[in-house]
């Protein structure tokens, strides 16, 4: 479902990124959601859920990369 605030996402998300990528991150997944939500648009039989999350983190990682030393993202 799609998320109202950053508030709104998991911890998973709300506890490793920066505010502004938790920021893309929401927003490409809730326009994700509606552009996804005709099986007919998603590729295999991947379910809605799967395919939004694989669009946000893509989007994410457009601006921000994870420094493998420190575990922590930054923006590229």
């Amino acid at each position: 479902m799609p998320y109202k605030t950053i508030g709104d996402l998991p911890d998973s998300i709300r506890n490793h990124l920066p505010s502004h990528a938790q920021e893309i991150y929401r927003e490409a997944f809730n326009h994700a959601w509606e552009e996804y939500a005709d099986p007919e648009k998603r590729r295999g039989a991947s379910s809605l859920e799967e395919v939004t999350r694989k669009v946000a983190w893509a989007a994410v990682k457009k601006q921000y990369e994870k420094d493998e030393k420190t575990g922590t993202w930054k923006k590229k």
